[in-house]
Parts: structure tokens; C-alpha cells; sequence
């Protein structure tokens, strides 16, 4: 059933959990309008065919009764109400009502500038203090003088995560508004500068996925791209004892 909608309405593969449900809605939404179309389309036709100017060469006041057009409407509000309050709003409440919380969720923080992605984990569970005034000295303003800031490593454009796994990404900005964009896991969030903002997910598919700046942030828009690794849980281990105080 997957793959036959996909073949009828092509979106880029998913690859997280929360995905499905970000889909399914989609499905039906798009649905709902395939079928308001094709029915108006098929009115159309039929009201040109059958009041055209050579059949009813003179106008009467009266009409044509029939309660079809209140059948139509009828559908219509139930349907979207189906969607609403069957679909919309229990999805937002599992999915975005409240952030992830619980020993097991990875932590990363990413900062948005013209025209990159600075990424930032934490392998102690403890991200050091960050100051505008280190800006100069680091890409993310990392107070030297703190010691949790020791083991914290950052990266630039890319992030890595192991599969499985739900992530909490916290989001902020340096200079102007971006948009943190990934297709493959269904998400996209705002990044403004003064704001933290946060998107989770759960990859489940592993491979490299492209982040997308989604909000048009200046002249170099166009370049800043980042990719999510998925990688296996002991590879990603491997890679953050590789990498533990490692300051790009």
C-alpha cells in the first residue's frame, strides 16, 4: 500500500518513525482534494453541455430542483472534520504538543549562520556555557574557561545519529532567520536569531540525508546545506570516542 502511494503522490523516502503519520495525513489530505477536483471538474462539464447558449437560447427564472449540491457540501464538512479531529489533532498532540523527555534521548544543539550548519554534541550529558563574546575563537561561542565544554565536540554540516533513537535538536541562530529543513524525516522548524526553537524525531532508516536551509537567508542561500548520517548505534559510539573534544 506504501509503495502505491508513493508512486501516486512521490515524496523523498521517509526515514523516521514519527514520519508515517506526518504521511498518512498527507495521503488523505491530498485525497480529499483529488476528489473535490475531479467531482468539480466533472460539474464543469456537465453545466456547459447542458445550459449551453443553443439549447437555452432564452433565460428562465426558474430553476432545477435537486439537493445534490447540499449532498456535496455535507461530504465536504465531514470529511475535513474526519480529518481534523481524527487525524490533525491527535498527531499533533503525540508528535508536537510536548518535546521528548527521558534518559535515552540524544541531545544535539545546532546554530544557523550565512551560510552553514554548526553542530554541537555533548557526550557527557552537560553542554558547556556559549558566549557571543567566543565567537571569534569558535564558530559557537564556547567558553574556553568551562570545563564541561572540554568534551563537548561540534562539527559543521554534519550530523551524525544512530538509528533508532529519538534525538531532540535545539535550534538558534547567529545572524538572520533560517529554516532547519529535513525531508527524509518529515521535519522543518524555523531558526530565529534571539529564539530557541526544537525539532525530534526517531531515524529508522539508516543512510545520509540532506538538511536544507528552507528560508530564503541572503545571497548564499543557495549553498547552505548540511547531511544527517544515520549510522549503526556502535558506529556512532566509535565516532564520538574518535571525536570527544574535537572543535571544529
Amino acid at each position: 500500500m506504501d509503495n502505491l502511494l508513493q508512486k501516486l503522490l512521490p515524496m523523498q523516502p521517509l526515514a523516521s518513525v514519527e514520519g508515517r503519520d506526518n504521511d498518512t495525513l498527507m495521503y488523505l489530505i491530498h485525497g480529499l482534494v483529488l476528489i473535490l477536483f475531479v467531482g468539480w471538474a466533472i460539474y464543469y462539464v456537465v453545466v456547459l453541455i447542458k445550459f449551453r447558449a443553443t439549447k437555452n437560447s432564452k433565460a428562465v427564472e426558474s430553476h432545477t430542483a435537486h439537493q445534490i449540491s447540499s449532498y456535496v457540501e455535507w461530504f465536504v464538512v465531514v470529511a475535513e472534520i474526519l480529518l481534523l479531529f481524527a487525524f490533525s489533532i491527535p498527531f499533533w498532540a503525540v508528535h508536537q504538543a510536548g518535546m521528548p523527555t527521558g534518559k535515552d534521548i540524544l541531545q544535539v544543539r545546532v546554530v544557523a549562520q550565512q551560510f552553514a550548519w554548526n553542530v554541537r554534541y555533548a557526550p557527557s550529558g552537560k553542554f558547556g556555557r556559549s558566549s557571543a563574546r567566543f565567537l571569534d575563537d569558535n564558530p559557537m561561542g564556547l567558553d574556553p574557561n568551562d570545563p564541561d565544554n572540554k568534551d563537548n565536540i561540534t562539527t559543521m554540516n554534519q550530523i551524525y545519529l544512530p538509528i533508532d533513537k529519538t534525538v531532540l535538536i535545539t535550534l538558534t541562530s547567529k545572524d538572520v532567520i533560517h529554516s532547519f529543513g529535513l525531508p527524509a524525516m518529515r521535519v522543518k522548524q524555523d531558526v530565529i536569531p534571539g529564539m530557541t526553537t526544537h525539532v525530534w524525531f526517531t531515524p529508522n532508516k539508516l543512510g545520509s540525508y540532506e538538511i536544507a536551509c528552507s528560508q530564503l537567508c541572503g545571497v548564499g542561500h543557495y549553498r547552505m546545506r548540511g547531511i544527517v548520517n544515520v549510522v549503526s548505534q556502535s558506529d556512532f559510539d566509535q565516532w564520538i570516542a574518535q571525536n570527544k573534544g574535537i572543535h571544529d
